[in-house]
């Protein structure tokens, strides 16, 4: 039996519509509330781990053992963390580094996200480059190290180097508040190079010095103190506020003014004595714009307080992680001249304790009680008593307790430049 031409083109018809893909499902769109989960500095944030090798973890998991997770952190550098993932039954386990491969050429952030069906909500935490391990396999007991690249010497880069590449990385992806940061102390670098100072040489040689100006200059330097003005009438001039705390600083200084509204749920208990024992008295403040002022005043005794801590021998574990704004630690690391071993110059530490005398002097209307700010420091009364002499104080005793206070004109001791001779 012969099948007609229109049969035939009827079954072709039919066979192609047979083949056709099934359409796709009509997905309803999801009202999903987003939550974003903060960093907390008590808890250790999430890592992420991938395999290129192909293994699948999850499917690993399915039998009775599963596979073993485990983090390690070396003890001597406490940034440096190894990510091992040990299958159960097996001879290999997968291992990812911190401080190794792809986690050290990448400085970008990342999310993460874990979305629950029950609740409809989507958790977002953010996660560091250094936090993604690529792990690779590893047969258990033997050591492994990263081999050198074939036919490429290895060279580390000198320290001028180094900076130069942070310096371009900061210049295209940092903040523009950062990007004015690194400008600015820049300037400051730029003054202190050797041309520089040569052309300064050769500029002076033609200006006439006069002795006065030079032993003010001298007893400045010796004195190590805040920026100051001789010439001022009352207490407030005295000492120049606008350059102890530069404009750009004041925005990075409102953590304490935006705790007073939680009110007792306020925790103030990691500042120093002599801020907890100020809480009531800004409270009690009623020009918002005057309390904002005193607020910073205070944080900023606050982290100049925990600097000190963290550059030198005394209080090191209890400020030891304590984050101070990149803007106000460079420029502590340089007025305080933070040394290669991460330790302040006797004569930096005077400077900067006498930072923090001038704005508890700012902080009480200049007539401070400094038993607890000594305490803050780790000192006893007689040099902070002495510092604040350095800076033109002079004592009142009121009830049993010596207060400090800044009479006008502001006058400094006398300094003796030159050694007496022995007889």
């Amino acid at each position: 039996m012969e099948h007609s031409p229109k049969s035939t083109k009827k079954a072709k018809h039919k066979k192609k519509v047979d083949t056709e893909p099934p359409p796709e499902p009509v997905r309803e769109p999801v009202q999903v509330k987003v939550e974003v989960v903060r960093s907390d500095p008590e808890k250790m944030p999430p890592f992420v781990g991938y395999f290129p090798s192909g293994f699948d973890p999850v499917k690993q998991s399915s039998g009775s053992a599963g596979a073993g997770i485990q983090v390690y952190r070396n003890q001597f550098m406490n940034k440096r963390t190894e990510l091992v993932v040990s299958p159960a039954d097996s001879s290999v386990e997968f291992v990812g580094t911190s401080y190794a491969g792809e986690a050290t050429g990448q400085r970008g952030m990342y999310a993460l996200g874990v979305f629950d069906k029950e609740s409809q909500t989507l958790k977002v935490v953010s996660i560091g480059a250094n936090k993604i391990f690529r792990l690779e396999p590893r047969v258990k007991g033997l050591e492994y190290k990263e081999p050198l690249p074939s036919g490429t010497p290895v060279e580390e880069m000198t320290q001028d180097e180094w900076t130069a590449k942070r310096r371009l990385t900061d210049a295209t992806f940092g903040t523009k508040r950062h990007i004015e940061m690194n400008l600015k102390f820049a300037e400051i670098r730029r003054d202190e190079e050797p041309e520089a100072k040569k052309n300064l040489d050769e500029k002076m040689k033609n200006v006439e010095v006069k002795e006065i100006a030079l032993a003010n200059t001298d007893a400045h330097i010796a004195r190590h103190i805040p920026p100051y003005d001789t010439s001022a009438t009352t207490p407030r001039e005295a000492y120049v506020l606008d350059k102890i705390i530069l404009s750009l600083e004041w925005n990075h200084l409102q953590d304490i003014y935006y705790l007073l509204p939680k009110g007792e749920e306020a925790d103030f208990s990691g500042y120093p004595t002599f801020i907890r024992n100020r809480i009531d008295k800004v409270k009690k403040i009623e020009d918002e714009s005057e309390k904002k002022k005193l607020c910073c005043i205070l944080s900023f005794i606050n982290y100049l307080v925990k600097f000190k801590d963290q550059h030198t021998m005394d209080g090191v574990s209890s400020s030891k992680n304590y984050k101070i704004p990149p803007i106000l630690n460079n420029r502590f690391s340089t007025l305080f001249e933070v040394s290669e071993t991460r330790r302040l110059p006797p004569e930096k530490i005077n400077l900067l304790v006498s930072y923090v005398l001038v704005l508890t002097l700012f902080t009480d209307e200049f007539h401070t009680d400094y038993k607890d700010i000594a305490k803050d420091l780790r000192m006893t009364i007689p040099p902070v008593r002495q510092l604040f002499e350095h800076l033109g104080c002079k004592f009142l005793k009121e009830k049993g307790i010596f207060h400090a206070t800044l009479p006008m004109p502001l006058t400094f001791p006398r300094i003796n430049s030159k050694r007496k001779k022995r007889n």
